[in-house]
């Protein structure tokens, strides 16, 4: 029976350790983090499913596809199930705007439909200041409900979790046969990869409950519905370490968004939230064998996901827990 710990819990994280459980059903399985739940970058996340190869560097597009669809056929199954509502996940059609045509994206193949809109349609919606407007039917993943529920079929499993700080890869030598690091942003100083970055992104969450459709631009801006309220965003700051959240920033957003959809004026503001988006390019996903002071430590690597970490989380994971089960089965690291 190996003893594994998954250090994170953020989407990757949790999602990571509950494919190790499927893959090693008799393995224990340990979530170990400083922060959970709210605290997390992901609980910020949009969660629209609509994975791009803009903001994925160092990657070949075929895996990228590989995942899209992996990911897809994880959370359009939950969305069309009896556990959508618990699990957080809501069919929603929406428009994409562009001022260059849209060539064959990842996901166009794989969501329930992607079109292009006539010139009178776009003109109706009021959407004629961009040259492209495409209609898609797609997933959305209310992070408050899918986090939780994703935790819960850990724990379901036996999945334990312990709220502590890693500051020393020594401390876990001899108590786990592998740690499966999925620690973000944290990567930078735990496992010193400078190539990790930050992307700052602030958005807000509303009251507007007669706005049905997301709408997302190339211009960061963008409307997406999620349960209860609607997620109003956003902006891209690259290596922008700023945890606080700027009137500046908030009144760019609601320009932007107030132009291409007039109909969210008159929403109150439920709260605001900043994150910085864990970039890496490529993502990381490898295993290796760290020497420490008290011993060799076999870690895998699943981060850098930046924009797309709902998105590419389910595919990743699965290609993480092989990793996993390689490491600990197969063939030497």
């Amino acid at each position: 029976m190996y003893n594994i710990a998954v250090l994170g819990a953020g989407i990757i994280g949790v999602s990571t350790a509950l494919n190790i459980q499927k893959q090693l059903p008799s393995a224990r399985v340990k979530i170990i983090s400083e922060k959970f739940g709210q605290e997390t970058t992901s609980w910020g996340a949009g969660g629209l499913f609509r994975p791009s190869t803009k903001y994925i560097g160092g990657v070949p597009e075929e895996k990228i596809r590989k995942w899209s669809r992996t990911g897809w056929e994880f959370y359009s199954s939950l969305a069309v199930s009896d556990k959508a509502k618990e699990a957080g996940m809501q069919i929603v059609t929406g428009y994409v705007l562009s001022q260059t045509k849209v060539m064959n994206p990842v996901y166009k193949d794989v969501v329930y439909s992607f079109h292009e809109l006539s010139t009178e349609s776009k003109l109706k919606l009021g959407f004629g200041h961009y040259n492209y407007a495409y209609i898609v039917t797609t997933v959305i993943a209310t992070v408050k409900d899918y986090l939780p529920w994703l935790f819960e079929r850990f724990k379901e499993n036996g999945g334990q979790t312990e709220q502590r700080r890693i500051d020393d890869l020594n401390e876990l030598v001899g108590m786990y046969d592998i740690v499966v690091n999925c620690t973000g942003f944290g990567s930078r100083t735990l496992f010193g990869d400078k190539s990790i970055f930050p992307v700052r992104g602030q958005l807000l969450r509303v009251k507007a409950p007669w706005i049905k459709n997301f709408v997302y631009t190339e211009d960061d801006a963008y409307l997406i519905p999620n349960g209860d309220l609607l997620v109003v965003g956003g902006c891209r700051q690259e290596n922008n370490f700023n945890l606080n959240i700027e009137s500046k920033d908030r009144e760019g957003i609601l320009e932007r968004c107030f132009k291409i959809f007039p109909a969210l004026k008159g929403a109150k503001i439920d709260h605001e939230w900043v994150g910085l988006r864990p970039t890496r390019f490529p993502i990381r996903i490898e295993k290796e064998v760290i020497q420490l002071k008290k011993g060799p430590l076999k870690v895998v690597h699943n981060y850098g996901h930046g924009a797309n970490g709902i998105s590419m989380s389910w595919g990743t994971s699965i290609d993480a827990a092989e990793l996993v089960k390689e490491a600990l089965l197969g063939s030497k690291l």
